[in-house]
């Protein structure tokens, strides 16, 4: 059964996690789905990840619409949220919707990801609500606001606290079905889970969110840096490099291809 967003909020009522993971391209959107994955996000982190930039900050709206066309043609059953990238939604409700109308108009994606939570942000949301598209919402720790906020957790004093806090509740009142809470304390996390009638999903924030989402990148080990609150399921940068040097090795010896091997 295709995962959808009543589904997700009956898990929360159920206290089933919810699993999630990025996905940039064909290949992996396929593994993710056989595997079980609930949410696959074509996140802007690809922007770094897949696309080698240093922020997710250059990324287009036009490179995100041809990553997450390659990975709704590998999913089957999870739900497929695309991030909107920086700038594409910010400047009115009317950039937002027209954004978000491409990426469901022109991907089988379920919904969209924006960042922020604040007064203009959930107004934002409810319209993009209003006209048929599935918001999930983002707080805590917002990549696109890197340059303001920088990478360290975010809501370690009572005044952020409450201001994230506060983001979480407006975003589920403008109509998000569910929101990302990044690399925050995990009792605030624990306090906004308990509170919230839609699903949290966390990065950084400890076990008691309604789910939980990695950069796939990160915790199969094939980036140099990861965040701190990644963790690692696989080492395959080590294996991978191995294999592309004993290709190279037996390529320039000649021991690949031999006789009796298909060409």
């Amino acid at each position: 059964m295709k995962v959808t967003v009543a589904k997700l909020k009956q898990w929360k009522q159920q206290e089933r996690p919810i699993a999630m993971l990025t996905a940039s391209d064909y290949a992996m959107a396929q593994l993710l789905d056989e595997a079980g994955v609930d949410v696959v996000l074509v996140g802007d982190s690809l922007g770094m990840v897949a696309l080698g930039y240093e922020s997710t900050l250059p990324l287009t709206l036009e490179e995100m619409l041809h990553h997450a066309k390659a990975v709704c043609r590998g999913v089957k059953r999870a739900m497929v949220v695309v991030d909107l990238p920086f700038l594409s939604y910010q400047e009115s409700p009317q950039q937002a919707i027209h954004s978000a109308g491409r990426v469901l108009k022109e991907t089988q994606a379920t919904g969209v990801k924006i960042e922020g939570g604040y007064p203009a942000m959930a107004e934002t949301v409810k319209r993009l609500v209003e006209t048929g598209i599935p918001v999930m919402g983002h707080v805590g720790l917002t990549p696109q606001s890197v340059r303001q906020l920088g990478y360290q957790q975010q809501g370690k004093t009572p005044e952020q606290s409450d201001r994230i806090f506060a983001e979480a509740l407006a975003l589920e009142q403008a109509g998000a079905f569910a929101v990302v809470l990044e690399h925050i304390p995990a009792s605030l996390a624990r306090e906004i889970t308990q509170k919230l009638s839609i699903p949290t999903i966390g990065i950084g924030a400890g076990q008691a969110c309604d789910g939980q989402v990695l950069v796939t990148q990160d915790m199969l080990g094939l980036t140099k840096q990861q965040p701190p609150f990644a963790k690692t399921y696989a080492h395959l940068r080590e294996t991978m490099l191995e294999a592309f040097r004993q290709y190279g090795a037996q390529v320039r010896s000649r021991q690949f291809p031999q006789s009796n091997e298909r060409i």
